[in-house]
């Protein structure tokens, strides 16, 4: 098991740096465990950050769901500004607070507002996003930003970024990543109060996710993000290596280590995800985590990809994530973050393998919970 680590030097150190990178802070420069950065607080903003923000947001287009009375209407409002893309686990994490807020504090003068900027190809077609924000609730303002202008005016550093403006236009508070949100909740009513608002008759009660948004269990989270695409991988162990870019044929390693993958079958492994093409084709991880999810892309021709899902070589059974049955079949129907395994007993080292009966799926990346 990793040791948790604090974020908040290598924080501090990336955003003096001005570094543009984006990350999901989930696994942050692989510390798994180290899964947040600390709350930054008082009259503060990133360093680069604008400071009137909601300048930015005021120009930005396209929105696609849109604030009541326009962007201007902003203006003397609490803000809450939520940097997300849909297939990112710790973004999704992050969705039952926010709805929670939204519900609790709409009519004391918060406006909690989703920006909206992708980490892959697919995350850049507006109906693939307002089909995920309405599959996930999402339905308080949110914002496309394609070309990470508003992120970039924000000096944001990675998913899920979380910006508090009060009624005067400044940012008095931000962080990095999953975590802390009792504390970023006291802060939105601290600033309420300030607006003139009297938050004091909101009860603050639990807020827990469920399914896919619960939270991770990060004291036995021993596996990072897996990117497929050879831009990002790492710890490949089908024999012979990626080769970039051109269809070849992939057998399985004699054995995994842990965080170790490997690729069987024909398969095209491009900068952001590795392509499925011919059947019966299939990928391994070996991993530690109570949770596993896999982002997948559907094939060209839009009909669903089956697929199957085996722990150790067996049916997952009552270990089987939202996305497939007890005996481990699901379908990718839509290019998304699946989860495939939510284990219900002790964790320890497992190999998931995960097999495509048609050609065209996309695999992009792990995710661990």
């Amino acid at each position: 098991m990793i040791k948790t680590r604090s974020l908040g030097f290598i924080t501090a150190a990336i955003l003096a740096a001005g570094a543009t990178t984006a990350i999901c802070f989930g696994d942050a420069l692989g510390l798994v465990a180290a899964h947040s950065a600390p709350l930054a607080a008082g009259t503060v903003a990133a360093l680069g950050a604008s400071t009137r923000p909601l300048d930015a947001i005021q120009h930005a287009r396209p929105w696609l769901t849109a604030v009541p009375g326009g962007p201007q209407s902003l203006r003397g409002k609490v803000v809450l500004v939520n940097f997300w893309t849909y297939s990112c686990i710790n973004s999704l994490r992050a969705l039952p607070y926010l709805r929670a807020w939204q519900a609790r504090y709409r009519d004391q003068g918060l406006v909690v507002l989703g920006v909206h900027a992708p980490e892959f190809g697919f995350e850049h077609d507006p109906a693939n996003v307002r089909r995920a924000a309405a599959a996930l609730g999402v339905r308080y303002p949110n914002l496309q930003d394609n070309d990470f202008a508003v992120w970039r005016d924000f000096a944001n550093q990675g998913w899920p970024g979380f910006y508090f403006i009060d009624a005067k236009g400044r940012v008095r508070g931000y962080r990095i990543g999953e975590g802390d949100y009792a504390e970023s909740e006291q802060l939105i009513r601290k600033l309420l109060a300030e607006a003139g608002h009297d938050p004091s008759g909101v009860a603050v009660t639990p807020i827990a996710g469920t399914g896919i948004e619960a939270a991770a269990d990060w004291n036995d989270l021993g596996s990072p993000e897996a990117y497929l695409g050879y831009a990002k991988a790492a710890d490949f162990r089908s024999p012979g290596g990626i080769r970039k870019g051109a269809s070849a044929a992939y057998s399985a390693a004699p054995s995994l280590p842990l965080n170790g993958w490997d690729l069987r079958g024909a398969w095209t492994v491009g900068r952001e995800f590795a392509a499925l093409d011919q059947p019966a084709g299939a990928l391994r991880f070996r991993f530690h985590a109570r949770d596993a999810h896999l982002v997948l892309g559907g094939a060209p021709d839009g009909l669903p990809v089956r697929y199957r899902v085996t722990i150790d070589g067996a049916a997952p059974g009552a270990d089987h994530g939202t996305d497939i049955d007890a005996d481990g079949w699901g379908e990718v129907k839509e290019d998304r973050l699946y989860q495939l395994v939510r284990q219900t007993g002790a964790i320890r080292d497992r190999t998931i393998t995960v097999e495509f009966t048609r050609p065209g799926v996309r695999a992009y990346v792990f995710t661990f919970g």
